[in-house]
């Protein structure tokens, strides 16, 4: 017997610190004007690159980016340092990664009305781990105090549409009755706050959803469908991982930290994306001008507005297109969900909506779902 799934409750934890773009200009520029000085005889001579400033009004039109939130503010706009300064704790101390997300867990927990003992399974879907073990999932459901089993997944900025899409694959099965999918994202960390082009893209924060077995929701969203996709593409990458410590070269490469050919990603993911979604919502038998709300990923403002347009056939209103970007920036895996989370309750019965995310990897994820009574 199959059982329909329901995203019956979300959670959302934001980092108190917050970054605004002036604040990172002000940091590049700074370290642009010195790396500038001290290689001026080999830029003079074309050996070295120089460094281009950076400025607001760049980051506003590139991304839509306005600020973001991060776990650490003194470090990014330190212009000797440039990254977040996170101190290791000891073993015994729970990780910031999983105090994240168990923050997040337990705000959705709490929406959800129900014990935690009542959830089968958690899942830790996010771009990043903190460690390779043990998993951050499996210390999240300690510290909730949740049975069952629990597991980590990465499909980098689709890793939400891919936990939701296993949650409710579990639920179908008769595997678990309800599933805690989280997604900590501390993008800070894998940021390259010296390169121009990038160092303003990320913010930090962690979210929550619980999917359950509709005879057992109260409300929520009833999950219509899912579907994953991937495509294997170099055009984002990241390269840490712990085969570095054994690579001649070391892990000083800024191939380590994320990098992208930006125009490539746009001009490659979104015709696959929109694309996917109009398939997909034909296999459904839904139209996709009925569509109230489309939450996104998070990445890009004109990615997300040219999507919109493909998939609605029209300009879509700032109420249909939901944008968090300028307050959130990009958030990986978390910015479809921060959306959805932000901007549903006012939602009616019936009304349907689009949960869609899509980065590294290439991946996609199609999450449609209808709100229930």
């Amino acid at each position: 017997m199959s059982h329909q799934a329901v995203i019956a409750a979300t959670g959302l934890y934001t980092p108190p610190q917050a970054v605004s773009n002036e604040e990172l200009v002000e940091t590049f520029n700074a370290f642009a004007e010195r790396f500038n000085a001290a290689n001026a005889e080999a830029i003079a001579a074309g050996e070295v690159q120089a460094q281009t400033p950076s400025s607001a009004e760049f980051i506003v039109k590139a991304s839509g980016i306005r600020s973001r939130h991060v776990v650490d503010k003194a470090g990014i706009v330190d212009p000797e340092i440039m990254r977040p300064i996170i101190p290791e704790r000891p073993n015994e101390q729970i990780s910031v990664m999983a105090e994240m997300a168990v923050d997040a867990a337990r705000q959705a927990i709490a929406r959800w009305g129900k014990p935690a003992s009542r959830i089968d399974a958690v899942l830790c879907a996010a771009s990043n781990m903190q460690r390779a073990y043990p998993a951050m999932s499996i210390e999240v459901q300690e510290a909730l105090g949740i049975g069952g089993f629990a597991f980590d997944m990465n499909v980098a900025c689709s890793s939400a549409t891919f936990g939701i899409k296993t949650a409710a694959d579990f639920i179908a099965a008769g595997s678990a009755r309800a599933v805690l999918m989280v997604n900590p994202e501390i993008c800070s960390g894998h940021l390259n706050f010296r390169d121009r082009d990038s160092h303003f893209i990320f913010g930090d924060v962690a979210t929550a959803v619980i999917v359950e077995r509709a005879e057992d929701a109260t409300g929520g969203w009833d999950i219509l469908g899912t579907r994953l996709k991937t495509v294997f593409s170099n055009n984002i990458r990241n390269n840490f991982g712990f085969l570095n410590r054994a690579a001649p070269e070391g892990v000083g490469k800024p191939d380590k930290l994320f990098v992208q050919e930006g125009r490539k990603v746009f001009r490659e993911v979104v015709p696959m994306v929109s694309e996917m979604i109009l398939d997909h919502a034909g296999e459904l038998g839904l139209q996709p001008a009925a569509l109230k709300r489309l939450w996104l990923h998070q990445a890009n403002i004109n990615m997300n507005e040219m999507i919109g347009r493909k998939v609605l056939g029209r300009e879509p209103t700032p109420e249909e297109n939901v944008i968090i970007l300028d307050e959130y920036a990009n958030t990986s895996s978390a910015g479809s969900i921060i959306a959805f989370h932000s901007h549903s309750d006012d939602m009616a019965a019936g009304d349907l909506g689009l949960i869609c995310s899509f980065g590294a990897g290439y991946s996609a994820g199609t999450v449609f779902v209808r709100k229930r009574g």
